[in-house]
């Protein structure tokens, strides 16, 4: 199965200054996931994410060097059906009292509708994921 790594994983990843010595056990065995992920062949990125990974970057040398690591994985095409059911899915965790954000839902949507798993500690995502599942909507 496809992962598609939210922006979160990516940072702990590559962090600089801690490294994974500075991981707690959870970060450690997502890092490891996105290491197994990145090996076998499984991990797409979308251009949302990789903008997201990249805007987080403050300096010039830096973003140049991981813009450089990030051409590896090409973003995989996202279609207009796909915005719309990130929308729908918006609509049912708004419901249920639950804020999620474009990207997060989008990441949802996809996951959902292409059958891959999403690598993520985002708590509000986590919990949005949680809903559709609830509602019959999640199955990755």
């Amino acid at each position: 199965m496809k992962v598609l790594v939210d922006s979160c994983v990516w940072s702990l990843a590559l962090r600089r200054r801690q490294g994974v010595e500075g991981l707690n056990k959870e970060e450690r065995k997502l890092v490891g996931a996105l290491a197994d992920g990145i090996r076998d062949g499984l991990v797409v990125m979308v251009g949302p994410v990789r903008q997201e990974v990249l805007s987080g970057i403050r300096h010039v040398e830096q973003f140049e060097r991981l813009r450089e690591h990030l051409q590896a994985f090409r973003d995989e095409p996202i279609e207009s059906e796909n915005y719309v059911h990130a929308a729908r899915l918006d609509h049912l965790c708004r419901k249920e009292g639950l804020q999620c954000g474009p990207v997060d839902m989008l990441l949802c949507a996809l996951a959902q509708r292409r059958g891959w798993s999403v690598l993520t500690n985002d708590a509000g995502l986590l919990r949005c994921m949680r809903e559709i599942a609830l509602h019959g909507e999640w199955t990755g």
